[in-house]
């Protein structure tokens, strides 16, 4: 069932939004734009209004759909935490709610990680897949230690002060830097922040979960772009992620770092943009000028030097050698 609400309070003009409630919880959905729909998934933490210049420019191409994930922004919070396999579930059941049988998915950073969960679970009801600055969990490069420590919290959610004055550590591009930008995102960051609760619950269900060893078996054309100066998620993860997906593009965005997609100058927007709308993707610009990556040993050095907590990266560097292993390969064919 769902309840709408007053487009105004978005400030998107002709924009719908609603409240469906799904399983006891009540999340806020927006949507915008004609044509076919694309269900947008932010990280960790992030809300609906974050998406800002990209779901302007996605709209003008796409039905755009963007929501705020249990426990963020002006959605409730669940009292026990969800796995990502329900929260694909959940996302199933939204886009019937809507009255969408396919959809594309552009997930970002832990949207990603929820993106790759939702395709696996009903690859039926994806046409094509986007996963930007993120990372096929466990198996992965992980995070620098400052970039880390400053996503352990919601803090930078709470405190505008504290967004502007660590944005650099998350993005490492000089964008960021420029405090007129600094100040339209801290705005628009702090104005849902998450409950501590549910903040909680989606860092743990991102730093306990892997795709890498079934993520081959997603079938559907999806484009992975990242950042090369991206600390959060080094762009070594990216090039991961589209050897292990078999029908895949890759773009490493030069001296763009893991906000990009809250950056009105980035090139990801205009990418997905393109990729999308396209009536045949292969022949979209964003395919045909991306990477196919089928060197194993040049992903495997990037991933070695790829900067990070150096335990995780020892425990990530096992768990890729043990799904390239026989036994994992015997049971599941990767």
């Amino acid at each position: 069932m769902y309840q709408c609400v007053s487009a105004g309070r978005s400030g998107k003009m002709g924009a719908m939004e609603r409240y469906v409630t799904l399983r006891g919880l009540r999340l806020y959905v927006r949507e915008q734009g004609d044509r076919h729909p694309l269900l947008l998934i932010n990280g960790l933490g992030g809300h609906a209004d974050m998406w800002g210049p990209a779901e302007d420019r996605l709209s003008e191409t796409s039905r755009t759909i963007v929501f705020d994930a249990p426990g963020t922004g002006r959605s409730s919070t669940s009292p026990v935490p969800i796995p990502l396999p329900a929260v694909a579930k959940l996302l199933v059941r939204l886009i019937d709610e809507l009255g969408y049988e396919r959809v594309d998915v552009a997930g970002y950073s832990l949207g990603g990680v929820m993106a790759q969960q939702f395709a696996r679970t009903a690859p039926e009801r994806v046409r094509r897949l986007a996963l930007v600055a993120t990372s096929s969990g466990w198996g992965s490069a992980p995070p620098d230690l400052a970039s880390l420590a400053l996503i352990s919290t919601p803090a930078r959610y709470l405190s505008p002060q504290l967004y502007k004055a660590t944005s650099h550590l998350l993005d490492g591009g000089d964008r960021f830097r420029d405090p007129n930008l600094k100040h339209a995102q801290a705005e628009r960051r702090n104005r849902h922040p998450p409950s501590l609760l549910g903040y909680a619950q989606q860092f743990l269900q991102g730093s306990t979960w892997s795709s890498l060893h079934w993520s081959y078996r997603l079938t559907m054309p999806t484009l992975v772009i990242g950042g090369t100066r991206d600390r959060l998620v080094p762009a070594a993860n990216s090039m991961l992620l589209a050897h292990r997906i078999p029908d895949s593009r890759l773009h490493l965005l030069p001296d763009e770092g893991h906000l990009m997609l809250f950056d009105p100058l980035s090139n990801s927007s205009a990418l997905l943009a393109d990729f999308f709308s396209s009536p045949d993707h292969a022949r979209s610009n964003a395919w045909r000028t991306g990477d196919a990556v089928d060197d194993y040993e040049r992903v495997e050095q990037a991933l070695r030097a790829a900067p990070g907590v150096q335990p995780l990266k020892v425990l990530s560097g096992a768990y890729r050698a043990w799904v390239r292993g026989p036994v994992v390969k015997k049971v599941f064919g990767s």
